[in-house]
């Protein structure tokens, strides 16, 4: 089985972005329209897409749920989404809007004990850990803070609770195009077999996913390499029906 593919729509004000190194100072903007991406994205064969809520992020409650519900309902993609997850309303919300994961970080982190009860409760196979990571330490509230607890000690943790899956960024290859951080996801998938780990940050090409593929990584987020053509929709459509 191929790794997956999971194309990434990050949003501010409504619109398709892409920041570096998680800077709210370096936007990017790409589209007005995150449904018409993600209706591409269905197009060419993509069953799971992954939608950061950059404002939020920045606002500790989600900002863009009216986008959420627009591509859950307009496609059939699975959506996983994350910004702003801060407390049960929101998490709440996040479901009745259509999405498939919740995606949670700051929360995991400033009250693991809510966290691990939200595993239990919503199921280890719909809220997933964003751990976001800056130097091997977890990074918070849109990154724009670094706690003083570890990659490793995060995911030990929440193993006990039923953790399942996880996404890990490191911020510094983060829309930098510049290749993942191979031997962290490699150290963790071999440290922490359990968990699948999904990979995030810095895919600058399909040599990236090809790399990560043979390492036996089973899912890859892309951003920014898509939207700046290094990697085209060609190439995804190809890779898909590999898969």
């Amino acid at each position: 089985m191929a790794i997956e593919i999971i194309p990434a729509i990050d949003i501010i004000g409504g619109e398709c972005v892409r920041l570096s190194q998680g800077d709210y100072g370096k936007v990017t903007k790409y589209s007005t329209s995150p449904l018409q991406i993600a209706k591409e994205y269905e197009a060419l064969g993509v069953k799971r897409l992954h939608v950061v809520d950059l404002d939020g992020a920045k606002m500790a409650k989600p900002q863009n749920l009216h986008i959420l519900e627009q591509i859950t309902s307009a496609t059939s993609l699975k959506v996983q989404y994350g910004g702003g997850i801060k407390d049960r309303e929101s998490l709440s919300a996040l479901f009745d809007c259509g999405a498939e994961w919740a995606i949670c970080g700051s929360i995991a982190v400033n009250n693991p004990t809510m966290f691990a009860e939200w595993l239990e409760e919503f199921g280890s196979d719909h809220v997933l850990l964003g751990a976001d990571v800056k130097d091997g330490m977890v990074a918070t509230h849109g990154w724009l803070e670094t706690s003083s607890v570890s990659l490793d000690q995060i995911i030990t943790t929440f193993m006990r609770s039923g953790m399942k899956q996880m996404i890990t960024t490191d911020i510094s290859k983060d829309g930098m195009l510049c290749g993942p951080s191979f031997e962290l996801y490699a150290t963790l998938q071999e440290r922490f077999p359990e968990v699948e780990v999904i990979v995030s940050g810095g895919i600058s090409s399909m040599k990236d996913i090809e790399k990560l593929d043979k390492m036996g990584l089973s899912k890859v987020i892309a951003g920014k390499a898509i939207y700046e053509g290094k990697i085209t929709y060609k190439e995804i459509e190809k890779w898909l029906q590999r898969e």
